[in-house]
């Protein structure tokens, strides 16, 4: 591990098909809360559990049922980003600073089509 970079989590990713019936259901079913939702894309969150829920079309370049996604969360992204291009893991174009949901986060491929994303918070 590079130093200054510390693996505080993993958050998974489910698919969904519909978002907003999803987090209805997981509001009354679990008492988990939506922290973020677009119709493509929702953060749930209880205590300090979280899950994210994905839109899928169900279709052949979309399935629903398709490869994992994992996201790690790390504090200090920027040493292991520089790490995984060393590497030739991700390209330098992949970092994305300042998402709308608050992270700074790049992502990419295992060689089973898994896509694994790290990520830190950044307090927005």
């Amino acid at each position: 591990m590079p130093p200054g970079t510390k693996f505080i989590c993993t958050v998974p990713v489910l698919p969904s098909s519909d978002i907003a019936r999803d987090l209805a259901w997981y509001k009354e079913k679990t008492g988990f809360e939506a922290v973020f939702a677009d119709t493509m894309y929702a953060v749930i969150r209880r205590e300090n559990i979280y899950l994210h829920l994905q839109w899928h079309a169900d279709t052949d370049d979309d399935p629903l049922l398709g490869g994992s996604v994992i996201r790690i969360c790390v504090e200090n992204i920027r040493p292991l980003f520089e790490e995984f291009v060393a590497r030739g893991t991700v390209p330098e174009n992949k970092f994305v600073a300042g998402t709308p949901w608050g992270t700074n986060e790049f992502g990419f491929f295992d060689l089973n089509r898994n896509a694994i994303f790290i990520l830190e918070e950044t307090g927005n």
